[in-house]
Order: structure tokens, then sequence, then C-alpha cells
């Protein structure tokens, strides 16, 4: 017996998936759990696993191509069987929260339980009644049953894509995988979240000494150690006094979720966009413990072979842009998150210091975060804060313990 398998809802919010690359042909003889083919969520990429045992009898997809959850990626069955014509027509599969599919309409050249007052009302509307499901007596089709349907789509639109402009050639880049899904996390933050980014400024001097204070013993675990981890350290420590800083905002419960873990996103770049994997329990690791993650996190995002779990659960985001340059930032915080930190360059800037000029090494510091669950005031103490214990070496140390 040929089964259809369909993309799954694998949750997360994931609604599609592009084929990178197919593991199987069709021909072939697969095993149950055998992966079928590599698929590109805005999570990351995954091995599609067979739950099935037999013959490909038909890829639905082409490499490349954007698939919905429920649509059919593969049809296996026993070897020569022909593929059911229902199996050929990607539709959406029952999941959570998702209704069963409708009863197939009747087959074509079958008469449709409608009158013809009803036929001629979904022709003046124009809907397909092969595509009505009747609610009358013994199916019945009736003008309820038309008016609440939907019209037939038109004809689509032949597009017609310019290769020039007026001032010369055009190169066309498709807005797939990581790009394209970082788009769409960046739309969704900036319609549900009302961002505003504070600035602040921190001397760096006891940072610098306590990353060279253990910059041989990192090496010697093969760790190359930079300032992030403490700086990990120090943001996990300030979230502990402002907790409203480390939260979500349930819009549907008008409740504010006080998380009591502190899981800090690191925002990678990658080639293709961004990806933010997350350091569980920021609070309870030393730095050096969180060097290493990072490390290894980073090596895995740029490659691609991210575990899905390490992409979950964040509570708040940093996002180190000093490693490139720059005075300031406004960065877009990470919903559901409720704030975000950028990080900039440290370098040597001109400060008063006891009323005359002095040259400091600083780190700008800005914060953006949701002015519905935090105000202006409460980001600032959270800032002020955050600035006592990098400038502190006693207290970063404290906060980075179990180095």
């Amino acid at each position: 017996m040929a089964h259809a398998f369909r993309f799954p809802d694998v949750g997360e919010g994931i609604t599609e998936g592009e084929i990178v690359r197919w593991l199987v042909a069709e021909g072939d003889e697969v095993k149950t759990d055998q992966p079928l083919a590599e698929i590109e969520t805005d999570k990351a990429v995954v091995e599609m696993p067979s739950p099935y045992a037999g013959t490909v009898l038909k890829l639905h997809h082409r490499e490349k191509d954007i698939i919905k959850v429920g649509s059919v990626l593969v049809t296996i069955g026993e070897k020569g069987e022909r593929v059911p014509e229902a199996a050929e027509v990607p539709s959406a599969a029952p999941g959570p929260g998702r209704p069963a599919a409708a009863p197939p309409a009747p087959a074509s050249g079958t008469e449709l339980p409608a009158t013809p007052k009803v036929r001629k009302l979904a022709k003046d509307l124009g809907i397909d009644l092969q595509a009505v499901t009747g609610t009358g007596p013994q199916g019945r089709i009736t003008e309820s049953d038309v008016r609440a349907a939907k019209p037939k789509p038109a004809a689509p639109a032949v597009k017609v894509k310019a290769k020039y402009d007026f001032y010369g050639s055009l190169e066309r880049v498709p807005l797939r995988g990581v790009r394209r899904a970082t788009a769409k996390r960046m739309r969704e933050s900036v319609d549900k979240a009302a961002h505003v980014t504070h600035f602040d400024e921190a001397d760096a001097s006891a940072l610098i000494r306590l990353r060279d204070r253990f910059k041989a013993e990192a090496e010697s675990r093969g760790i190359k150690l930079t300032y992030l981890p403490f700086i990990v350290k120090a943001v996990a420590a300030a979230l502990k006094i402002h907790p409203f800083l480390n939260a979500t905002l349930d819009d549907e419960e008008a409740e504010i979720i006080l998380k009591s873990y502190v899981n800090i996103g690191i925002a990678v770049d990658v080639p293709d966009g961004l990806i933010v994997p997350v350091v569980k329990m920021a609070d309870q690791k030393g730095a050096l413990e969180i060097a290493g993650e990072i490390q290894s996190l980073a090596k895995a995002a740029r490659e691609r072979t991210l575990d899905l779990a390490d992409l979950k659960g964040g509570t708040f985001s940093i996002t180190n842009v000093g490693v490139l340059g720059g005075e300031a930032a406004t960065p877009i915080i990470n919903y559901p998150e409720v704030a975000i930190l950028a990080t900039m360059r440290i370098a040597d800037r001109v400060r008063a210091e006891n009323g005359r000029p002095a040259v400091k090494k600083t780190l700008p510091l800005c914060l953006s975060f949701d002015h519905r669950v935090i105000d202006g005031a409460e980001a600032a103490r959270f800032t002020t804060d955050l600035k006592k214990i990098l400038e502190n070496e006693d207290a970063l140390a404290r906060a980075a313990q179990a180095i």
C-alpha cells in the first residue's frame, strides 16, 4: 500500500521549509527512519527521516523548492505500485489545532447534490461547487454553503521580471533559507514589539584585565577567550536584579511571564543571514565553560549543523557587533523576548576624568527593549547595574564564577 509522507509540523512556529538536497531517488528502497532529504527551516537544516519502509515511488518536489507544512514530500510503497492520484496533490495534514481535511469532492462527471438555484448562485459568485462540502440532507449543497465558500482563484497573471532598468542590468537573488527566515522574524518583531533603544558606555579596563588573566588557561583548554563570555555572565547577573528584562509578554492572557532561568541567545553572523543559538542556564555556568559553548555553537551555526534544541528557549539575546566595528546600533529584539543588548567595539576614546580629558578603553552598550513591558527608567537601571559589574574586576570575577 502506498503512503504519502507529508512535511510534518515540527512546532516552534515553523510553517515552511526549503528542500536543500534529496538523499534518495525515485525507485530507491528505503528503511524506516532512513533520511530522505535535508530540509532548511528558519531554525536549522534538518534531515527528514522516513516513517515508512518500501520503495520511493515519487518525489513530489525538486531541490530548492519551498514547501508548506502538510505538503506531500514523497510517496513510498511497494515496487511497481501506482502512485494514488490523491497523494500527488500536496495538502495540509491534520495536526495540533488543525481540523481534519474535508471529505473529497465528487469525481468529475458525478452529479452534484445541488438545486439549479444553488448552481446559479455558485456561478454568479465564482464558486467551484466541486470544492464545496454540503451540509444539507444527504450532503446536499445549500445556499449557505455556497455563500460561505471561497470563490475560485483568478487565473494567475503573467509576471515579467525586468533584467534591466534605466541605469543598467539587475541581478535577482532569491530570498531563501536563513535570509528569508531572518526577514520574517525581524518583520514580526517590529510589528509586535514597541522598540526603544537605550545607549550607555562602560569603562572596559576591568573587563580587559580579567580576560587577560585567564587567556592562557583558556588556550590550554583549546578555547579562544574573547570578552563575550564575561559580558554574558555580567548580563546574567544584571538580569537577576531586573527580572522584567528576562521575560516574555503573553498578549492573549495579558500577562508578563518572568523566567526563573537565564538562557542567553548569541547572534551569529553567517553568510546568508543571522542565527541565534542559545547558551542554556548561563547564570549557572562559568565564563570558560560559556566560552567553549559559544565557540562550539558558532562553529555549528556556520556549518549549519545545529540541533533545533540549540535554537530554543532563549530569554535574552546579545549581538556582539564590536568585532566588526562601529560606535552604536539599534538592534531588533529577538521576539518574543523583550530585550536585546548590542555590544560595540572596545576602543580608545577621549573622556573626561576629574575635569580633564583622558584616553580610556570603553565599551558602548546599546539596549533595545519592548516598551510595552519595560519603561525607560528600568532599562537605564539595568544598564547602570550592568556597567557596575563590568567596571568592577572583583564583581565581574564573582559574576564569572567557576572560572
